[in-house]
């Protein structure tokens, strides 16, 4: 686990594609544990540490995930994720070139509890939520397009979903498409930058992680 930003009550960590954000019906070693076992040995914390969920990432998908430390902090941040305060940028590697460069996605989401998926369409639906976000294509690589995506909502699976639908499901992703699974069963999707204003300090905070999808 890579710590990325911390303080008395934020914490900013560097997930791999193989972690759950939360305990799930797997029982794998959510990495909400590893991180209070990670604070509790770094500041000798006697009993139980607190240690809040604010957001959450897709098992397969890798990059930065928030947790509050403590209970003002995970009030305030989960007030501004709400809100859309929490400025992310993602990167992800799609095979087929996008229809243009740059452009925004509106499209309303479908959930499927079920089959764990969220379905795309260009018109509201019955039980759908809407979903924006904004992509460009900062790199082309020899068989795969990088692009940039400025995520404005929070939906469910929301860039997977909103990518595949316009033809371009993101590597690795079999669920929404892709022809094959990437070798260490993630998908080619990161979480590279956030940017907010400190619940507390009222700081502005912008951090990154370095890009590792290629």
């Amino acid at each position: 686990m890579k710590v990325v930003y911390e303080d008395n009550h934020v914490i900013i960590v560097d997930k791999s594609c193989s972690e759950i954000v939360q305990g799930d019906k797997t029982g794998d070693v959510p990495l909400s544990e590893i991180v209070k076992q990670y604070i509790k040995e770094a500041y000798a914390k006697p009993g139980e540490v607190f240690l809040g969920v604010v957001h959450r990432l897709d098992r397969p998908v890798s990059g930065l995930v928030m947790f509050a430390r403590t209970s003002k902090a995970l009030t305030r941040l989960n007030k501004m994720f709400s809100n859309g305060e929490v400025h992310k940028i993602y990167h992800a590697m799609v095979k087929n070139r996008p229809p243009k460069d740059e452009d925004e996605l509106v499209h309303w989401l479908v959930r499927n509890e079920k089959q764990n998926k969220s379905y795309a369409y260009d018109r509201e639906m019955p039980n759908s939520k809407k979903a924006i976000l904004h992509y460009k294509v900062i790199k082309k690589l020899d068989n795969y397009y990088l692009l940039e995506i400025d995520l404005k909502t929070g939906r469910h699976h929301q860039i997977r979903c909103q990518l595949a639908k316009i033809g371009c499901p993101i590597k690795g992703d079999l669920k929404y498409g892709a022809k094959r699974s990437n070798p260490d069963g993630g998908i080619s999707l990161q979480s590279y930058s956030m940017n907010f204003i400190h619940p507390v300090s009222k700081k502005e905070i912008s951090v990154e992680t370095s890009l590792s999808l290629y």
